[in-house]
């Protein structure tokens, strides 16, 4: 890696090498996440399983998947960040795997549930920002934005194959297909993800030439990942910022992501085609994700938070009606929501970082995660409720809307004046 960084030296900075298998790993751990939405109907159908009972296993996915993003973050501050990578994917390839043989519920809550959502909360958005503080003095916007529009392509990539499989397979090879390009991208992050800067004998991109990288912390993850999080719970911010990202993981993996396709079936589009929709929202997000990353180092991403949540809302408003207006209903939200799906992530870390400092950002950033899991796991188990009881999902879709407007008037009074970072304890 030394011995590439240097040949790159005076060309390209080896931070950029960094966020390329960055976002592959990410790119895998959102291909991984999708997968179960083009899962739930054949599941529904070869075990007679129940959309509740499915919905609980997703939403104990993932939850989880938020709940590891700080302990994933401690881990990589005291392990090491290859190691905490490499040790997740190792485990992610093999339950997915695994989950091939499964016959009864319960199979599917502790291999999906449990064991994935903990894998995948260790390769995805802390994973970015712990890269993106760690390797970038500067473009830490763009850096995230590129790292957050993994999400977007991992759908692009593998939602339109992955429905195509089901189709004609079955469920079964949609796992092997997900766990494969899981064990694939192992060896590359051996190869090529080092630890830190100065591990390959850079400083950080945009810093100068003799900055020093922060000293790897020997107290226990556990302790770490407390200790930031209980100066920060003080603050009214992390809390603003908190209630918000509870809403875009409601709006977005909770509800959208977990349940579209479904509701396409519910107007009589077949799973292929309501993945179709969402492989174009991906589209339409790797390009809205990626320039939010640019806006974020240049504008006040209160106010980008605040345009990014209200259009949201007002798409799901929408949605209801987009199935019963032909030609132009669908598309209209795809491109509108599309363009907003995740691209509140740059902001959010820029506003972490501004108030809470680098070192402790990725922690802190953890936690905020986890409470867009929250909000996703709410949704996910919500909507499949609602929807088993009253037949359609209209008054989730609502619900999803009205939480996105309350989340743009909210995240206008977050970090309204310059604070000190927090101190160390």
């Amino acid at each position: 890696m030394q011995a590439l960084a240097q040949r790159l030296a005076g060309r390209m900075h080896y931070a950029w090498i960094v966020v390329a298998i960055t976002f592959l790993i990410m790119l895998v751990t959102a291909g991984t996440r999708a997968s179960p939405s083009v899962m739930m109907v054949p599941l529904e159908h070869d075990f007679g399983w129940s959309r509740a009972t499915i919905s609980l296993a997703l939403s104990i996915n993932l939850a989880l998947f938020g709940l590891m993003g700080p302990f994933a973050a401690a881990a990589m501050l005291r392990f090491g960040l290859r190691r905490t990578v490499l040790v997740a994917l190792t485990i992610l390839a093999g339950a997915v795997a695994l989950s091939s043989l499964m016959q009864a519920s319960w199979q599917l809550q502790l291999i999906w549930g449990v064991v994935v959502g903990c894998a995948t909360g260790a390769t995805a958005m802390t994973l970015g920002a712990t890269v993106v503080n760690r390797w970038f003095a500067q473009r830490r916007g763009l850096a995230m934005g590129l790292l957050t529009a993994s999400s977007a392509t991992g759908q692009l990539v593998f939602l339109p194959l992955l429905a195509a499989l089901t189709e004609s397979h079955g469920w079964r090879p949609v796992v092997l297909v997900v766990a494969g390009a899981a064990a694939l991208i192992v060896p590359l992050v051996a190869w090529l993800l080092p630890e830190r800067p100065s591990s390959v004998g850079l400083a950080s991109y945009g810093a100068a030439a003799d900055a020093s990288d922060a000293a790897p912390l020997a107290r226990n993850p556990i302790a770490i990942a407390f200790d930031a999080p209980r100066r920060a719970a003080v603050t009214r911010d992390f809390w603003l910022l908190f209630f918000t990202f509870f809403v875009c993981g409601a709006s977005t993996n909770g509800y959208i992501g977990t349940h579209f396709i479904a509701m396409c079936g519910d107007f009589g589009l077949t799973p292929v085609k309501g993945a179709g929709i969402l492989a174009v929202m991906g589209l339409f997000d790797l390009a809205g994700t990626t320039l939010s990353g640019w806006l974020s180092d240049r504008y006040n991403p209160r106010v980008l938070l605040f345009w990014y949540y209200g259009l949201r809302g007002l798409a799901l408003l929408y949605l209801p009606a987009a199935f019963g207006l032909g030609v132009f209903g669908l598309p209209l939200f795809t491109m509108f929501y599309g363009l907003d799906w995740i691209a509140t992530v740059p902001p959010t870390v820029r506003l972490t970082t501004d108030r809470f400092g680098s070192r402790d950002a990725p922690v802190i950033f953890g936690w905020i995660v986890a409470g867009h899991q929250l909000g996703a796991a709410f949704a996910a188990l919500g909507a499949g409720l609602l929807r088993g009881s009253l037949g359609s999902y209209t008054v989730a879709t609502w619900i999803s809307g009205g939480l996105c407007v309350v989340a743009a008037l909210v995240a206008l009074r977050v970090h309204r004046r310059p604070a000190p970072a927090l101190a160390a304890a």
